[in-house]
């Protein structure tokens, strides 16, 4: 996780630098719904599997995402959103508020 003095002091920018980037928000859309399988996210984001990877292990490290592993065979893992995570919900709300109200006014 960051520490504060590896942040941006404009809030704006702290949350463009966590979840700014194309792929991140995508993983953060579709975990929003329910708790995924990578195989899952592979199906539902155009991306490949390291990138997936490398973004999941990104916000997992920036406290965004859990990563839950399951002692089965075949082993399972599965991906969901933290309480920090899920606190970006109104974010997301009020980003698909703005887009469809955008779309409207074409």
């Amino acid at each position: 996780m960051l520490t504060k003095d590896e942040l941006p002091d404009c809030p704006v920018a702290t949350t463009v630098r966590l979840i700014g980037n194309k792929w991140k928000m995508l993983i953060i859309r579709d975990l929003l719904g329910a708790p995924q399988r990578f195989s899952e996210l592979l199906k539902k984001i155009p991306i490949s599997k390291k990138v997936l990877s490398d973004n999941l292990r990104a916000m997992e490290e920036d406290g965004l995402v859990n990563r839950t592993a399951y002692a089965e065979v075949p082993p399972r893992v599965e991906y969901s959103l933290t309480e920090l995570g899920l606190s970006l919900r109104p974010i997301w709300e009020a980003m698909e508020d703005w887009g469809t109200e955008y779309k409207k006014n074409l």
